[in-house]
C-alpha cells in the first residue's frame, strides 16, 4: 500500500459515531442541553467567563451534593481521580485506612490506598451485599483507622450502600469517612452535610447526564484543615488538592489547563438536575426501576442485589441458564443499538448491568430494552410469554399515574 506524502491531498471523513441507546453501567445518555454546551466557543481557562463559571459550578454542585463545605469543586478527570483525589489528599505514608469492598470499585479504592502508602485494612462482603454497620464498628476499632472508605453505590453489582449511621461510628472513633458517590448524586439521595460526610468523590458521566471527564469533589473543614496541615507532600503533583484550590479559590494561581469545553457541559448538567428538582429527579429514577423490575420478573431473570439495598439506576440482573451473555449484548447492540453492561468479577458472564441513568431513566428505554431483552431471549429458547415484560412495567406506570 503505498503511502501518502506531504503533498498529496487527503480527504479523510469525520468520524459519525453510531447512534446508541446507552442504558449500561456508564456513560449514560447526555442531556442534549449538555452537549449543545461543549459546541460553544472556547475560552481562556483564566479568562473572567470562565472563572465565573468555575464560581457558579461550585454553588450548584453543593446544592446537588447538599453541602457547605467551602472546598467543593470538580477535578479534571474521571471517578477515579477523584477516588485518588481523595485517598491521596487525606492519606499520608503510614496512615491507617478502613476500606470496606463489596465490589470492584472497593477493591480499586484498596489499591488506591495501598499505592498512597496506607497500612490498608480490607473488610469484604459477597458483591450484592452491603456492610452492617456493626461489623465496620467492629473492624474500626480493631484497626483504628485514619480514614474510613465506602462505596455509597456499587457500580459493579448495583448495591446501594447506606452510610450514615457507619460515618456517625467513625468519627465516634476519631476517624474520618470518604465515599464514593460516582453512580449514586443526582440518582438517589446524597446529604453530604446532613450524614457528615468528610469526603466525597463523584464522576459526570452517571446521573448527572455529563460525558466522562471530570469528577466532582468535595471536602469538609476538618478533610480540609487535615490537607493543609500534611507532613508530606501529596503522592500527586495533578492531584493535590492545596494547589487545585488555589485555582479554584480567589487566587486563580495557574496549576492546569481546565477542560473548558468539559466544564461548560458540568454547568449546564448541573443547572439541569437543579432545575428538575432533586426529589423529583429521585422520584423518576424510583419509578423506572420498579417498571423494569416488574418486566424483569416476567422474563425470569432474578435481581443479584440484596433486596432493599437494589440502586435504582444500575439494576443487576441474573442471566438464565443455558444464555450466553456476549451472544445477547451483542445482539442487542446489532439489531436495537442498546448497550447493557455485563458483570464484572465473579459475575462476568452471570449478570447484565442495565443502567437508568440521568437523562436516560425514561419510560420509552425501560419497554425497548424489555422487549428487546424478551425477543431475544425467547430466540435463544428461553421460556417466557410474549409480551409480558412491557406489560407488567406499563401496569406500574398505570399505577404511578
Amino acid at each position: 500500500m503505498a503511502t501518502a506524502t506531504a503533498s498529496e491531498h487527503v480527504t479523510i471523513p469525520p468520524f459519525r459515531p453510531s447512534r446508541r441507546i446507552l442504558l449500561g453501567p456508564g456513560p449514560s445518555e447526555v442531556d442534549p442541553r449538555v452537549l449543545a454546551a461543549m459546541a460553544m466557543p472556547l475560552l481562556g481557562h483564566l479568562d473572567p467567563e470562565f472563572v465565573a463559571l468555575m464560581d457558579e459550578t461550585k454553588t450548584l454542585l453543593r446544592r446537588v451534593f447538599r453541602t457547605e463545605n467551602h472546598l467543593t469543586m470538580a477535578i479534571s478527570g474521571t471517578g477515579s481521580a477523584g477516588m485518588e483525589a481523595v485517598v491521596v489528599n487525606l492519606i499520608e505514608p503510614g496512615d491507617r485506612m478502613l476500606v470496606c469492598v463489596n465490589g470492584v470499585f472497593g477493591g480499586r479504592m484498596v489499591d488506591v490506598a495501598q499505592r498512597a502508602g496506607a497500612e490498608v485494612t480490607a473488610i469484604e462482603r459477597a458483591y450484592g451485599e452491603v456492610f452492617d454497620p456493626s461489623e465496620i464498628e467492629n473492624a474500626i476499632k480493631k484497626c483504628a483507622p485514619k480514614v474510613v472508605g465506602i462505596v455509597h453505590a456499587e457500580t459493579s453489582t448495583g448495591a446501594w450502600q447506606p452510610v450514615e449511621e457507619i460515618a456517625k461510628i467513625a468519627h465516634q472513633h476519631g476517624a474520618m469517612i470518604a465515599i464514593d458517590t460516582v453512580t449514586s448524586l443526582a440518582g438517589v439521595p446524597v446529604e453530604i452535610d446532613a450524614w457528615g460526610i468528610d469526603a466525597v468523590y463523584s464522576g459526570t458521566q452517571k446521573c448527572l447526564s455529563c460525558p466522562p471527564g471530570l469528577s466532582p469533589v468535595s471536602f469538609s473543614a476538618q478533610a480540609a484543615e487535615v490537607i493543609a496541615n500534611r507532613k508530606t507532600k501529596v503522592q500527586s503533583w495533578y492531584l493535590d488538592m492545596q494547589m487545585i484550590q488555589r485555582y479554584w479559590g480567589s487566587d486563580r494561581i495557574y496549576h492546569h489547563t481546565a477542560p473548558i469545553s468539559m466544564n461548560y457541559a458540568f454547568r449546564e448538567a448541573l443547572a439541569a438536575v437543579l432545575e428538575e428538582g432533586l426529589e423529583a429527579r429521585f422520584a423518576r429514577h424510583m419509578l423506572n426501576h420498579h417498571a423494569l423490575k416488574a418486566g424483569v420478573a416476567a422474563l425470569g431473570l432474578p435481581y443479584l442485589t440484596v433486596e432493599g439495598h437494589q440502586l435504582p439506576q444500575l439494576n443487576c440482573v441474573g442471566i438464565p441458564e443455558g444464555i450466553d451473555d456476549l451472544t445477547v449484548r451483542k445482539r442487542l447492540l446489532a439489531d436495537w443499538g442498546i448497550e447493557i453492561g455485563g458483570g464484572l468479577g465473579p459475575l462476568k458472564g452471570k449478570a447484565w448491568r442495565i443502567g437508568l441513568m440521568g437523562h436516560g431513566s425514561r419510560r420509552d428505554h425501560v419497554e425497548i430494552v424489555l422487549s428487546a431483552l424478551e425477543t431475544c431471549l425467547a430466540d435463544l429458547g428461553h421460556p417466557l410469554k410474549k409480551g409480558e415484560a412491557v406489560a407488567n412495567a406499563n401496569v406500574v406506570y398505570a399505577k404511578a399515574e
